[in-house]
């Protein structure tokens, strides 16, 4: 059985990518590369690209790496490979023939950057990232205090009008706008993605939106990592299986 008979089972793996009429969205941190402890600790890695280039060429253009990442971490990570990007969860678009749109700015984003930095100052194990159009309070660092980060984030939101995004030991205040979701449907709507069956892979919370619009689209969503509660239809054990799983297409 290939995955896109769509005979899918909760939690299932999923058999051999067949790659015939086939758009891929992936995510790239728990994805395409391992959780690291800081996000500039990830880096490129040839057999990543490897894998990329080939299903690039195989997919005739249709993949495009969907993350929460800038468009300039992702370039550096992924060796500006992948030319369609949504960066920081949809809020920068750069599309199959490199034309990049973006969501203007909040007004609010410097005042919630300075709150989220004072706070971190008292928790040494937090670090603040400032994307220009999202503030991301990562706490990986400092587990213990990850109720405290999140009550910090919902406070600072509350009092700027920023969304809230939650993630995987992260908290971030972003621009409201697109989602991975919306940045599926976007890319399904322009060439060469238009008329294919999407699927979307990723790990985090902050996927589901994705999840869920390649499923509303006519495709599937394939969870990376443990099993839970989750809008995808299928499921890899992790980062060394979904590479693997990529690298078989056929």
């Amino acid at each position: 059985m290939t995955v896109t008979e769509l005979d899918f089972r909760p939690n299932a793996p999923p058999g051999p990518l067949a790659l015939a009429n086939a758009a891929l969205f992936l995510d790239l941190d728990g994805t395409l590369a391992p959780i690291a402890a800081l996000p500039q600790d990830v880096a490129p890695d040839p057999r990543r690209t490897a894998i990329l280039e080939n299903l690039m060429g195989r997919l005739e253009g249709r993949l495009a790496v969907v993350s929460g990442r800038t468009l300039a971490d992702i370039d550096r990570i992924l060796e500006g490979r992948v030319p369609a990007v949504a960066a920081v969860h949809g809020l920068v678009l750069r599309g199959a023939d490199g034309a990049v749109t973006q969501t203007e700015p909040h007004p609010a984003l410097p005042q919630a950057v300075a709150a989220l930095r004072l706070f971190a100052a008292d928790h040494p194990g937090m670090l603040v990232e400032d994307k220009l159009l999202s503030a991301t309070l990562h706490y990986r660092g400092d587990p213990e205090h990850g109720q405290a980060a999140r009550a910090e984030a919902e406070r600072v939101a509350a009092l700027t009008g920023l969304a809230v995004q939650p993630g995987d030991m992260v908290m971030e205040l972003r621009t409201p706008g697109p989602t991975k979701g919306d940045s599926v449907e976007a890319f399904l709507a322009l060439a060469p993605f238009n008329g294919a069956t999407p699927i979307f892979l990723g790990d985090d919370l902050t996927d589901e939106d994705g999840f869920a619009a390649a499923r509303r689209l006519g495709g599937f969503g394939v969870l990376v990592g443990p099993a839970r509660p989750t809008a995808a239809q299928l499921r890899l054990d992790d980062v060394a299986a979904a590479l693997a799983w990529l690298e078989a297409a056929r």
